[in-house]
This record gives structure tokens, sequence and C-alpha cells, in this order.
């Protein structure tokens, strides 16, 4: 007998885009984006503009091409940007705030950041510092397993940036995860920072494509950096009808992802080999440490994998698994069964 397919938890990047997708993809009006012609690239820059409140946004390729963008525009070579440690600004996106914006990138606090973290990492107004022009926070927070930078924080953070004229930008890469967690209004989101992304090709099952939010001068801003990153796409509709069909369709149901992710972990923080705190699990992913006497994540990784689950070593004891559109209830019960083979 043909054995199932592996459960592949290693991220929700890996979601594929459904029947019903492919099907808006391929019957997509286009044009030519680059001289702003494409309807469907149009509507859907429209659509999420709308939804978040703001005047304009901007289709691209990718979030890593998104988070460049956002430093170039709002940074000089030099500048200083404060983020929450441990952002995928700074951790995955291969030294490009560096090499390509010309920021540094100070870390602070456990990941979320919050505005006692902000003010304390505020450079001094002299010569020999890099000013810090720009606070940078990721929602849902990727290392830490997910976790929510609540409403509140962000807004206090935006208070604390107008004070001190500094600019807030949010990686939205898992927003819709926060906004369906909280049940809160994207446009209260939208409101508390000067400008967003959004990821489409994670939980929302697209397989191309970020967008990003903020005022009409600073997209006009964001076009030309996209143009010098090489992020300018001709017949886009393509790509974009599947955004389209994600926001009617995929956004309501990541609750579902994040009604699995709690009950593995439930199952797995029993485990006696594993440390977790449910907590810690407020969307679809689960990052949990292994006591180190009995394996190390590396070593988790490679038995689980094949025993069929696959999963992401994100430190020496710890792993991430992240529940995403592709998987269902059996699925979920086969990584228990093998986590507990594995741990118990």
């Amino acid at each position: 007998m043909t054995p199932p397919p592996p459960v592949d938890l290693r991220s929700d990047t890996l979601t594929r885009p459904t029947p019903a997708m492919r099907h808006a993809m391929a019957e997509a009006a286009v044009g030519d984006d680059v001289f702003g012609e494409d309807p469907t690239v149009n509507a859907l820059q429209e659509r999420v503009a709308a939804l978040f409140g703001h005047e304009a946004a901007l289709f691209v390729p990718s979030g890593t091409m998104a988070n460049q963008i956002a430093l170039q525009t709002w940074c000089r070579h030099g500048d200083d940007v404060v983020a929450g440690q441990g952002a995928h600004v700074w951790f995955y996106e291969a030294g490009a705030a560096a090499a390509l914006a010309g920021v540094q990138v100070s870390l602070v606090g456990d990941g979320l950041l919050t505005p006692e973290d902000l003010l304390a990492a505020i450079k001094p107004d002299n010569h020999q510092t890099a000013p810090t022009t720009l606070a940078w926070v990721e929602n849902t927070h990727n290392r830490s397993g997910g976790r929510i930078l609540p409403l509140a924080t962000l807004q206090r953070l935006h208070q604390t940036t107008q004070a001190h004229g500094l600019r807030l930008h949010m990686d939205g890469a898992r927003l819709f995860n926060a906004i369906v967690a909280t049940q809160t209004d994207p446009a209260a989101w939208g409101a508390s920072v000067d400008a967003l992304s959004i990821c489409l090709s994670k939980g929302l099952g697209c397989p191309v494509g970020s967008v990003l939010v903020g005022s009409r001068a600073w997209i006009w801003r964001a076009h030309r950096a996209r143009k010098m990153l090489g992020g300018a796409m001709r017949q886009a509709g393509i790509l974009a009808a599947a955004g389209l069909y994600a926001l009617e369709h995929h956004v309501e149901r990541l609750a579902e992802d994040h009604r699995r992710a709690r009950a593995f972990a439930s199952e797995a923080a029993h485990l006696p080999a594993v440390t977790l705190r449910l907590e810690d699990v407020q969307t679809n992913i689960v990052a949990f440490g292994i006591d180190p006497a009995r394996m190390s994540a590396d070593d988790f990784v490679a038995r689980a994998a094949q025993r069929g689950l696959l999963g992401y070593a994100i430190a020496p004891t710890r792993v991430r698994l992240v529940f995403h559109l592709d998987i269902d209830d059996d699925s979920l019960q086969r990584a228990v069964d093998i986590t507990r083979e594995l741990l118990a």
C-alpha cells in the first residue's frame, strides 16, 4: 500500500493554491502592471489599502522584498532601526538590511517590541551614533512561536514614535492570523502604524506575493525601490487574482489552523521531554523546547521525517511546527502520534 504523504509542518509557505484559486488565476484579466494597467493588480491594491484604511498599496513578489523596500523608503544609509529580538528583517533576509538598505538593526526585548524597549534603544543625537529613524515590529512574531504583538501595544508604540519624530513600520507577514485570533478590525491595525505589509503566500495559501500599504506619497517612493530591486512585474494579474480569492475565502478559515496548533500543543505539553507554555501558542505556530538529554532539535527533525512528519529546527533544542491550509485533522493526529512516539 502506498504510504500517505508527509505531514509537512515546516512552514505555512508550503501551502498550495486550491483548485478554485487556480481557476480564479486562469480567468484573471491582465495588463501591464509597470504601466499601472493590470486591472486585477489594481483591484488587489485598492482592496488591501481600503481594508487597512490607508491611501494606497503596492503588490510585490515577496515579503523579503516588501521589507527591503520599506527600509529603503523610510531610511537613509547609516540609519538605525530598532526591532524586536529575532526579527525576520534581521535574521532571515541574508543580510540585506545592511547590504541593500545600508541600515543597522538594533535588536531589543523578547521579540515583541514595547514602547519601553524602544525608548531605551533610541540613540543619542550626536555625530558618533547612527540616528534612530525607524521602529520595526513583526506581527505575528515568527521566531517566538507566532505570538501576537497586541493592538494596544502597537497603539502605544505609535504614540511613542510620533512623540520622538520616528516612523513605525509593521512587517505583517502573518497579520491576518493576529486579526482572526483577536477578532479585531484590520483598519485599527492600519491606523496604528505609518505603513505595513501583508503576506499572501503564507496562511492565505497564494503561490506568490506580498502587499505594502501606506500613504500615496510613500507608495510612490516604494514603486521606485521595487524597480531598483528588480521586482516590477508585467501581467501580474494572474498572481494578484490569487490574492483577491484568498482575501475572500481564506481569511476566516485561519481559525482552523489556530485550533489545530492549540490541539497539538495541548498534547505535546504533557510529554516529559518537551518544554512548552500553552499561553504562547496564540496562532498557527507551535515552538517547543526539547530536553537535550533526550535528543537535539536536529535529531528530532530527522527522526520525525523518517516517520512522516516534517518540522523545522529553529535552535539547537527548539523545534517549530506551523499549521496551515493543507493540514487537516487526520494530519494533526499523525503529527501528535509521531511526536509522542519520539518524546514520550
